[in-house]
């Protein structure tokens, strides 16, 4: 089986759609001989920064010499970005080598009834692949919640850890922070240990209530005693309990994202689960990396690729446009998906902008380029709805570049993926 054959027949499952519950799961992981067994997880679920607190944990492990296995979503440019090895995406052949061992069964199972979804599919995928390489910790992102995702059929790992909440996938998550949050908090096991980064005061209850009933120790992020140094587009240096880090992640909301991460390897340290030491973190906090999250592709102009898509993330984004881009011009070019708050990511961002140009993603659920332009009127006037995003681009970086302003994308994970590309063969440092 060829490469491009195994992304076919994983691709051919998203039909199937979403279908929260364990049970296909466990059936199908039952067939492969329960690879997740073979392994031990950091478990890591929430609303936004777990792409981020995933990225340092996984760093932080492989600079310690622990071989370590990384599961994301979603992928940016390249699908091999979800299943990883020491910070490093797995190979062609061993992908299409594990669909060609698998997929015989997951044909089974449906002749029986029993119909995995993609996402079921590549995260069992991800198991076999994990424990086939024998790998010592495996840093496990949940996908949309927790209690009911599929990677919640792992055994009590060795912590949980719940970044912060906010209002996303309501639509399956619930309308309110506990609702979310009680999903969230679903990952949180007997016999393990709970993190939590800093939270609304509804949230954090809730995740208090799981640990308690868990019996399980809760650490918080407000732990790790921080005291920033520098900031800038570039990253932020600060002390963590004393140690003296580069995080090449830029906003103040990654140095939150850096902090849970660390809450989580200073308790497996200290209960001598894992054995780290203060430059394993240093190196690792350095090492860390999270396309297209507040990412800098150029300084002259500045050019910033952000996936943000709900209000927490746009909020941060907002933060860090007016603290690093303060007195430049922000030209922006946005695409959505019609199924997130658009109406509250816009309210928050187009007042610090110039000029808008409005672009589709390249998804079924994406919100019109025309549509997305008219919600913008209320609060910029320059705005243009463009059919070509790469084009969009070009137009915005002519602007900034004519301006000493300042280029930023955002608004979905997908138009990043669609774009970073592009992005990068026209900037440069």
């Amino acid at each position: 089986m060829t490469y491009e054959e195994a992304l076919e027949k994983i691709h051919s499952l998203l039909t199937f759609g979403s279908r929260p519950g364990l049970d296909r799961m466990r059936m199908l992981l039952e067939r492969l001989g329960n690879p997740q067994d073979k392994l031990r997880f950091i478990h890591v679920a929430g609303t936004n920064g777990k792409g981020s607190v995933c990225a340092v944990l996984s760093s932080v492990l492989v600079a310690a010499g622990y071989k370590t296995g990384l599961f994301i979503s979603p992928y940016i440019t390249d699908f091999r970005e979800r299943i990883q090895i020491n910070n490093q995406m797995i190979s062609r052949e061993a992908l299409a080598k594990a669909v060609e061992e698998t997929y015989p069964v997951l044909m089974k199972l449906r002749g029986e009834g029993v119909v995995i979804t993609e996402f079921e599919y590549v995260n069992a995928l991800e198991f076999y692949i994990h424990a086939a390489e024998s790998c010592d910790v495996v840093v496990l992102e949940t996908g949309m919640g927790g209690l009911l995702d599929c990677t919640n059929v792992i055994k009590p790992p060795l912590c949980s850890v719940i970044t912060t909440i906010g209002l996303d996938h309501t639509a399956v998550l619930g309308s309110t922070l506990e609702e979310i949050a009680a999903q969230k908090a679903g990952i949180i096991k007997p016999g393990s240990a709970a993190v939590t980064s800093a939270q609304d005061s509804r949230a954090f209850g809730v995740i208090a209530r799981a640990a308690k009933n868990a019996a399980v120790p809760l650490i918080e992020s407000g732990s790790v005693e921080v005291r920033v140094l520098s900031q800038d587009l570039g990253g932020s240096v600060f002390t963590a309990n004393g140690i003296e880090l580069r995080l090449n992640l830029a906003g103040s909301h990654q140095i939150e994202n850096a902090k849970t991460a660390i809450a989580a390897l200073e308790y497996l340290r200290l209960n001598n689960i894992l054995e780290l030491t203060d430059a394993d973190i240093k190196n690792g906090v350095f090492a860390a990396q999270n396309p297209a999250r507040l990412e800098l592709l150029c300084r002259e102009p500045v050019v910033l690729l952000d996936g943000a898509h709900n209000p927490n993330g746009a909020q941060a984004l907002k933060a860090a446009a007016e603290q690093f881009l303060r007195g430049k011009k922000i030209y922006c070019v946005m695409g959505m998906l019609a199924d997130k708050d658009c109406d509250t990511a816009i309210s928050l961002l187009a007042p610090l902008f110039e000029a808008v140009f409005a672009v589709s993603v390249s998804n079924p659920r994406t919100l019109g380029a025309e549509e997305l332009a008219g919600k913008f009127k209320p609060y910029c006037k320059n705005v243009t709805p463009c059919a070509d995003a790469e084009k969009a681009f070009d137009l915005a970086l002519e602007n900034a570049r004519q301006n000493g302003g300042a280029v930023l994308v955002c608004g979905s994970l997908y138009l990043a993926g669609e774009l970073r590309p592009y992005m990068i063969s026209k900037t440069s440092f």
